[in-house]
């Protein structure tokens, strides 16, 4: 039961980072032709195209991406109540669901800043994974630089970033 419960999570979240990372890369503007965008857009679009006919974009925001993590977060959540015999309400369904899409969010934005971090202090140049990863997370570090003086050559914007995530899922128990 145990190894049902973790081969559910791990598909599901998978799925769920890869629809947010498609509303992520849309909502940056990130570059479309980055082999990293690339993947995600041929990844979702068998998903996304049909929920796009229903659901329009609003702005830059793609709602069928959106609608797309919170449908795979509803149907995570059904197939673990479902092999794990609980029964729960619809409410409870949708608030899990928004709940383990949020968990999924925190803990990619966490997982992109230190690997963008990390990869910093080895660049050599142009790498398309570091000019997405750039793209991604440049608008969550940029205003907390714009606050910090500067530390002499030291950008401790992706710590505090890190420390923010941390403390954001602890105070909801993620």
């Amino acid at each position: 039961m145990d190894a049902m419960n973790f081969l559910i999570n791990i598909v599901f979240d998978l799925l769920i980072i890869v629809a947010l990372l498609r509303l992520w890369l849309q909502l940056v503007r990130a570059d479309f032709y980055n082999p990293v965008s690339q993947f995600v857009v041929r990844a979702t679009n068998p998903l996304v195209q049909p929920l796009r006919r229903l659901v329009p974009m609003i702005g830059q925001l793609d709602l069928a991406s959106l609608i797309l993590a919170l449908l795979l977060g509803t149907a995570k959540i059904l197939s673990l109540s479902a092999i794990n015999g609980f029964a729960i309400s619809a409410l409870q369904i949708a608030l899990f669901a928004g709940l383990s899409v949020l968990a999924q969010a925190l803990d990619l934005i966490f997982w992109l800043v230190v690997i963008r971090a990390l990869l910093s202090w080895f660049s050599r140049g142009y790498n398309p994974m570091e000019a997405i990863l750039q793209q991604l997370t440049e608008p969550l570090m940029a205003p907390i630089r714009r606050i910090l003086p500067p530390m002499g050559g030291l950008d401790l914007s992706a710590m505090l970033l890190i420390i923010g995530i941390i403390f954001l899922q602890r105070l909801l128990g993620l």
